[in-house]
């Protein structure tokens, strides 16, 4: 009897599968040694929830954070509290998805901890008025994509490591806010890790089965420590190659979780 599963291909990481849609295909899929996996079979059940990060998932967040970057370094060296040239941009978003406190230590090690504290001031501040200025913007069709999951009666919510006034302020700017049913922060709950936020959203919404949908290591953590399945978001290009091993599926496109709820048990 044929298998009607998803269409999946082995990514360059042990483990993880690259979506490409649904069929009637035998039970074998190529490793990357050229030789075929016989054991691997992908297949997703309907969640009763969608948990979303917002940087790099959600959010562009380079067109808000990049312009706030520099203007941050500039007022911390006005201020005495940095001395030489901004750190390299690629070190910031390759911080992205830590809590704030650890990127200051990878963006700026050798600054004091009074110099981290005013960036987070700083960085918060800028990117709030950077939202005002309305330059910044969602990946393509995630408004869209989120107003079409909801009329599907998914429960959407989103867990983030950032600021309680930063994630809330970008999904009321970009129009999101009433499509969730939740937005968690770490700034608001003072959790040391994405997983103790996502076992708190977990439990207070009595939530069984949810897809936590994201593009770092945090977020691939978050959910498998608290038993779901991960949608690892491939097309931000902040983290490492190895960011995302251990999801269940990568997608390219934000439009793709339609597709894999519809076709999915």
């Amino acid at each position: 009897m044929a298998i009607h599963t998803f269409y999946i291909a082995r990514f360059t990481l042990p483990n993880v599968y690259v979506y490409h849609g649904r069929g009637t295909i035998p039970n074998t899929y190529p490793n990357p040694k050229g030789t075929l996996d016989m054991t691997r079979e992908t297949v997703l059940r309907k969640p009763e929830a969608m948990i979303f990060d917002m940087d790099g998932t959600l959010f562009q967040t380079e067109t808000l954070l990049l312009p706030a970057y520099h203007q941050l370094f500039d007022t911390l060296r006005a201020e005495g509290h940095f001395e030489g040239e901004t750190p390299p941009e690629e070190r910031m978003l390759g911080s992205l998805g830590m809590l704030l406190e650890d990127i200051w230590k990878v963006v700026m090690p050798e600054a004091s901890v009074a110099a981290h504290r005013r960036a987070d001031e700083l960085l918060l501040q800028l990117e709030i008025e950077g939202l005002d200025g309305g330059s910044s913007v969602l990946y393509p069709q995630v408004k869209e994509t989120l107003e079409a999951l909801k009329e599907q009666g998914v429960r959407l919510f989103v867990a983030s490591n950032g600021l309680e006034d930063y994630v809330k302020g970008v999904a009321f700017a970009h129009e999101i806010m009433p499509l969730f049913e939740g937005v968690y922060s770490a700034g608001q709950y003072k959790t040391p890790s994405k997983v103790n936020l996502v076992q708190i959203l977990l439990e207070k919404h009595r939530i069984q089965d949810a897809w936590m949908v994201g593009d770092r290591s945090s977020d691939v953590e978050a959910g498998k420590m608290n038993n779901q399945t991960v949608i690892g978001c491939a097309y931000a290009g902040f983290g490492r190659d190895e960011e995302l091993a251990g999801s269940d599926v990568l997608i390219s496109d934000f439009t793709e979780l339609l597709r894999l709820y519809r076709e999915a048990e």
